[in-house]
């Protein structure tokens, strides 16, 4: 494991801590990613990385969905509110953090 500075397509930029396939994974369509100085870490969080990199990612779809949540017209809402609820359930179910929820 180590630290990665994402930056998506949009120009947008993330440090994240895991391996180099959840970097591919996140920049395959568009952005780039390259490695920094591996973080100092507390015993606990290396055990817990990947779910520390799980929740990451999981506050990241709800602050991008926040806005659909809220406009009562927005095309399938129903699917995005539906997908939200399966974020905030995700850190309690046997598939965390290794399958992530989809959007329907």
């Amino acid at each position: 494991m180590a630290r990665y500075k994402i930056t998506y397509k949009d120009g947008s930029t993330n440090e994240v801590i895991g391996g180099e396939d959840f970097c591919k994974e996140v920049t395959k369509d568009g952005g780039s990613y390259e490695i920094v100085n591996p973080p100092v870490l507390s015993t606990e969080d290396q055990k817990n990385i990947d779910e520390i990199n799980a929740r990451i990612w999981r506050d990241e779809e709800l602050a991008a969905t926040d806005n659909i949540s809220q406009t009562p017209d927005f095309p399938n809402r129903d699917k995005y509110l539906t997908y939200r609820q399966a974020l905030r359930d995700w850190p309690s179910t046997a598939d965390f953090p290794d399958k992530k929820p989809t959007l329907g």
